[in-house]
């Protein structure tokens, strides 16, 4: 396994998915943090996404929106199927998928989440998400990225 092996790339090796990985420096506490990544990667911000482990109806479900900008709960709760979203407890959010908040993955979380992805990531031919870790995003098309989360794709992001 590579020194960046992660629960979410060993997924995508496996699954022979391509994809890049990308190493950058920012720390997590820093504001606008997800601009900064886009930033050290070299990345379009609107193509950089964030993870977010929420609680729709009591069920942990898991967010992929736009670093660029927010999620919208009410659009999440109609989008999973339930009445009432809100964010996951921290610690719930990081036991649950075995990564750390800066670093939770779509990919390869120890246990499998609904996921409900924006739109806006099927509106180019990359997406960037977090690769596990803090410091690395990986790269893949958002065809892939669905496919293997088996996630709804909704409008869930205001801008």
């Amino acid at each position: 396994m590579a020194s960046h092996g992660t629960p979410a790339t060993a997924l995508l090796a496996k699954q022979k998915i391509t994809h890049a990985l990308h190493a950058y420096e920012v720390s997590p506490d820093a504001p606008n943090y997800g601009a900064l990544v886009a930033t050290a990667i070299g990345a379009d911000p609107a193509r950089v996404f964030k993870t977010l482990v929420t609680e729709v109806d009591g069920s942990l479900t898991v967010a992929v929106v736009p670093v660029t900008g927010e999620l919208d709960l009410k659009a999440l709760a109609s989008a999973a199927g339930g009445k009432r979203a809100a964010m996951a407890d921290r610690a719930v959010a990081e036991r649950t998928t075995g990564y750390v908040r800066g670093g939770i993955s779509p990919l390869g979380q120890r246990k499998r989440l609904p996921t409900v992805i924006d739109a806006t990531a099927l509106a180019g031919d990359t997406i960037f998400v977090s690769a596990g870790k803090r410091g690395l995003q990986v790269s893949l098309h958002p065809d892939d990225l669905v496919r293997l989360t088996q996630a709804t794709v909704a409008a869930i992001a205001s801008s």
